[in-house]
């Protein structure tokens, strides 16, 4: 028997299911002599608009982004160039056949 605040079956999995988890998840680059980082990935369209790192005082530069469950291609864009990120867990090819960093969120 259903009652007013149950839910079918099917949309309580969706609702818990793993692609619907976000994650935040903290970039970190090390570029002590540029003037601008920017974070661009699959998660943002590549927008180099969308995802600015701030600079610390150490010169590193940072950012949180909240990620989908999944794997995701990404590079900063140091003063306009892309550059791996040596932390990632891994390097795969973008759509333009270009190398990127890899990270899996889970």
């Amino acid at each position: 028997m259903m009652t007013e605040f149950a839910e079918p079956r099917a949309s309580l999995f969706s609702r818990y299911s793993a692609k619907n988890n976000v994650k935040p998840i903290h970039f970190y680059c090390v570029a002590p002599q540029a003037r601008n980082v920017v974070l661009v990935g699959d998660f943002n369209g590549w927008n180099h608009l969308a995802n600015s790192l701030q600079r610390q005082p150490d010169g590193s530069w940072t950012t949180q982004v909240r990620l989908h469950h999944g794997h995701h291609l990404y590079v900063f864009l140091v003063d306009g160039q892309p550059i791996l990120d040596p932390n990632a867990q891994g390097i795969a090819r973008n759509a333009k056949n270009e190398r990127v960093s890899l990270i899996a969120v889970s």
